[in-house]
């Protein structure tokens, strides 16, 4: 009852966090003008960005087949797209529990260990941050200075900021949490034999080994060319799935393939917001970003945000339950429970 509790009370929180996000976004914007934005926008581009929505997922469905391979285990590519598309579904209540979710999900329809699926993941968004960070530095190089100003000066910046006022120092934080990381693995490995006869930390080292077998698993892939081919793919994907929501705006039709890129690299920064799919945070990004680097006005910007952010939720939503009852059926439900890593664990 307790536990109910607190995860009712924590998904309140990243609701209330993704609100105050939402009214910071349109704090100031002419309702009416946005609303007649919104009425003229061209809604046909999105059943073609949709369309493309689809296949992205199956792309990294099959992405994350690959890396499940090297551990001896082959789940269908079906199966393993639902218990994708369960976990996009998980993280539309609960923030961040997608990764737990689906790799529940695959784990319980193709009886494979959770633990080394769950290292696979942590390959797998390893790899989606580090091309964030190429992309970002494409765009620099490729003359977009501004894009790399502005996540300096309205995200990098500020967030040192607020570091420095809480302790004095960012730099005293980042040593605290390298030092922290350092005691831990000494502690981890020199306790090891000590501690793997209770039960508790017999579970917890177990679930570690899984992880790290995970992460092995990109170091025997056979089918190395096919990943990094499906990793190009996929974001080319995610490229024209920014790219056609600006062909429904006038203001934002023009802004052609770099603009799509820019609003690709400071979404992802606004989608990397702990709260329920960047809510607040992407609107918040996209639209001062298009403000800042191509004058666009933010009603304007919002509207776009708006289109682009609502049409992937509602999207998602629907395939999500889809996938949730196909996978589950009458079980979905414990799937979506955040009580999944106290179980494993």
């Amino acid at each position: 009852m307790k536990r109910g509790l607190k995860n009712t009370a924590r998904v309140i929180l990243f609701l209330f966090i993704g609100i105050v996000l939402l009214w910071i976004s349109f704090k100031g914007i002419d309702l009416e003008k946005l609303g007649e934005t919104l009425r003229k926008a061209e809604y046909g581009w999105l059943l073609l960005s949709s369309a493309v929505s689809i296949i992205a997922l199956f792309i990294r469905a099959q992405r994350w087949k690959l890396l499940i391979e090297p551990l001896g285990y082959k789940p269908s590519l079906m199966n393993t797209y639902h218990s994708l598309v369960t976990g996009y579904f998980a993280n539309l209540v609960f923030p961040r529990l997608g990764e737990v979710s689906r790799c529940a999900a695959l784990g319980k329809k193709e009886k494979l260990p959770f633990d080394r699926l769950v290292g696979t993941v942590i390959v797998e968004r390893t790899i989606d941050v580090l091309t964030v960070l190429v992309l970002l530095g494409l765009t620099i190089i490729a003359g977009s200075k501004t894009t790399g100003r502005f996540l300096f000066e309205n995200v990098i910046d500020p967030a040192n900021e607020r570091l420095s006022l809480l302790i004095g120092s960012s730099t005293i934080l980042y040593v605290v949490i390298i030092a922290s990381g350092a005691i831990g693995v000494y502690l981890y490995f020199s306790l090891r034999e000590r501690l793997s006869g209770k039960p508790f930390f017999r579970k917890l080292y177990s679930f570690f080994d899984g992880i790290i077998e995970g992460l092995k698993s990109i170091a025997s892939l056979k089918k190395k060319w096919e990943f990094i081919m499906l990793t190009i793919l996929l974001w080319v994907s995610y490229l024209l799935m920014a790219f056609l929501p600006l062909l429904c705006l006038e203001s934002t039709s023009g802004l052609g393939f770099s603009g799509a890129m820019f609003i690709l690299v400071v979404g992802s920064f606004g989608m990397a917001v702990p709260i329920q799919s960047g809510m607040g945070a992407f609107h918040w990004i996209v639209s001062r970003g298009l403000l800042m680097v191509y004058g666009i006005p933010l009603e304007e910007g919002l509207a776009y945000a708006t289109i682009s952010h609502e049409s992937q939720l509602l999207l998602i939503a629907l395939l999500g339950a889809t996938s949730l009852f196909i996978l589950l059926g009458k079980q979905s439900g414990r799937i979506l429970t955040p009580q999944m890593p106290d179980k494993i664990i």
